[in-house]
């Protein structure tokens, strides 16, 4: 029973010590709170900084003393400032001492600023400004002082020759900084960095970032950047660079068109070639050993000058470097002699003129078809055995059925007429053709005169004297087969079937579609009456 005491009464008086302990870190961080400084305070080597320090509330609270003390980031503090009202400022050894002070002289327990002239980096650190009071014992404030050094920063390529390894192809440093820089990069390259940094005697920084990669050929030349961020710049400061990757010639023959036939002029090839370094040489040769005659090499370049038989070969280019060698190669074939562009207009030009020509052909033969047709039907339409006898004088039908102008009766000669015969009033749209043509006799219809006339198109040309003498001989076998188709017919008198007087004027449209072709090449009238 008594150790079940025991342990009650140890375990009260624990956390009455730990309810104390509470209270005593909330009544300190409320009056610490009275002692009012500068959270940071950023300075540059050379430069002088005023530490701010005052106590804001006093009442009740009587101040008794005031002390400044360093803390580095590594090490022990120590004193470097203390006033007291009944004594003169004290100012311990410390790494400050001869360049620290109060700011007012005397010093005053209500604001004990100091100040610390031609600051060094090794001055960084945790200053403290502590008051001794009564009744509350020890109140302080803190500040950091941030020594600040712009650094040096740089970039370069490292030049690489391609491979299968990992290599440094750029570096990028931020020198003698405060506090340590930030330093990234940007590529399209597939690669990584690796940085670290060094801390000097004076307590800068350097940085150093690198840039590792496989190098191939295809990186040669990309842009990489280093970008480098500080607390002492406004921006970041970038420096742009472009990737050194060394690699033999890579060589590439273009111009061939698998188009070369004999006679073909002025051909080229070319040698293009990428590597790094620069090529500086470079050789055209023949797997055969001989280069043609024709062709003429001038460094990159091979022109055949007349393609023939002798370039059916395989022209190879290499170009060196220190590095290595690189070729290519292209197997040139010789064609049979092609039409060339340069004889394509004159062909097209040829076969439109040929065309032109046979429509030229096919028009001219439309126009004469027309106009033998038109002829014929002037020649039906007038009958073909009265216009020749009217054209030459009578010949044998005029002997043989007198036509003259005094035979029969009626007025028309007792000839037998087989064909049908039309006559033209006064009052014609042809009578003046008639009467220029007069050189056969006007007729006489009913005791009044008619003039007999045709259709102007065969008209025109039977009495204008215009035939040659094959469309005589035409007239001359076309009077034939008349004269025996009047002896078939038996020489019967034909009733003659006139349009009326109003229609006169369509005369010449009723001729052309009245005369019909038969099978014994006779023509005949479809209104005429025969009997």
């Amino acid at each position: 029973m008594a150790r079940h005491d025991a342990r009650n009464w140890h375990d009260c008086t624990k956390m009455i010590g730990l309810l104390s302990l509470v209270t005593s870190v909330i009544m300190h961080g409320a009056a610490g709170q009275r002692v009012k400084v500068e959270p940071e305070v950023l300075s540059y080597p050379g430069q002088s900084v005023n530490l701010r320090c005052a106590f804001t509330d006093a009442t009740g609270i009587q101040l008794t003393m005031v002390t400044w003390i360093y803390e580095p980031k590594e090490g022990d503090r120590i004193n470097i400032a203390v006033f007291h009202p009944n004594f003169q400022p004290n100012y311990p050894d410390s790494p400050v001492k001869g360049r620290v002070s109060f700011t007012t002289s005397p010093p005053n327990l209500a604001s004990p600023s100091i100040q610390i002239t031609d600051v060094k980096m090794t001055d960084e650190g945790k200053y403290i400004c502590e008051y001794a009071t009564y009744p509350s014992g020890n109140e302080q404030g803190i500040t950091f002082l941030v020594m600040l050094a712009k650094p040096r920063n740089s970039a370069s390529i490292v030049t690489v020759v391609a491979g299968t390894k990992p290599a440094v192809v750029a570096r990028c440093e931020s020198a003698d900084g405060r506090p340590a820089a930030q330093i990234s990069w940007v590529t399209t390259a597939n690669g990584n960095a690796t940085t670290g940094s060094k801390l000097a005697g004076d307590n800068t920084v350097t940085v150093t970032s690198e840039y590792r990669m496989v190098p191939t050929a295809a990186d040669n030349g990309k842009d990489i950047s280093c970008v480098v961020t500080h607390r002492t710049q406004t921006k970041a400061e970038s420096f742009k660079l472009k990737l050194a990757v060394e690699y033999p010639p890579q060589v590439t023959i273009v111009g061939y068109d698998n188009n070369w036939y004999v006679g073909r002029t002025n051909v080229v090839l070319t040698c293009e070639a990428t590597a790094n370094p620069m090529p500086l040489h470079v050789t055209w040769k023949t797997l055969t050993g001989e280069m043609p005659e024709t062709v003429v090499i001038n460094q990159k370049t091979l022109t055949v000058l007349k393609v023939d038989e002798s370039v059916n070969n395989t022209f190879v280019c290499e170009v060196k470097n220190r590095l290595g060698v690189g070729k290519d190669q292209v197997t040139a074939m010789v064609r049979e002699p092609s039409v060339n562009s340069s004889n394509a207009g004159v062909v097209a030009g040829a076969v439109i003129g040929s065309l032109l020509a046979l429509l030229l052909v096919a028009a001219l033969i439309a126009v004469l078809v027309t106009r033998n047709r038109r002829q014929q039907q002037g020649y039906r339409a007038n009958g073909g055995k009265d216009m020749k006898s009217r054209i030459f004088g009578g010949g044998k039908k005029a002997s043989k059925n007198g036509t003259g102008g005094g035979a029969g009766s009626g007025g028309i000669g007792g000839g037998n007429n087989n064909g049908p015969i039309y006559v033209y009033s006064e009052n014609s749209a042809h009578q003046g053709l008639a009467e220029k043509n007069n050189h056969h006799q006007p007729l006489t219809m009913g005791g009044r005169p008619e003039v007999v006339a045709t259709t102007p198109t065969a008209q025109d040309i039977l009495l204008s004297n215009e035939l040659d003498e094959a469309e005589r001989r035409k007239f001359d076998e076309l009077e034939e087969e008349e004269e025996r188709y009047d002896h078939f017919a038996g020489g019967a008198p034909i009733l003659q079937l006139r349009p009326p007087h109003d229609q006169d004027d369509m005369i010449g449209g009723y001729l052309d579609d009245d005369m019909e072709s038969q099978r014994d090449g006779s023509v005949i009238s479809r209104t005429a009456v025969y009997v």
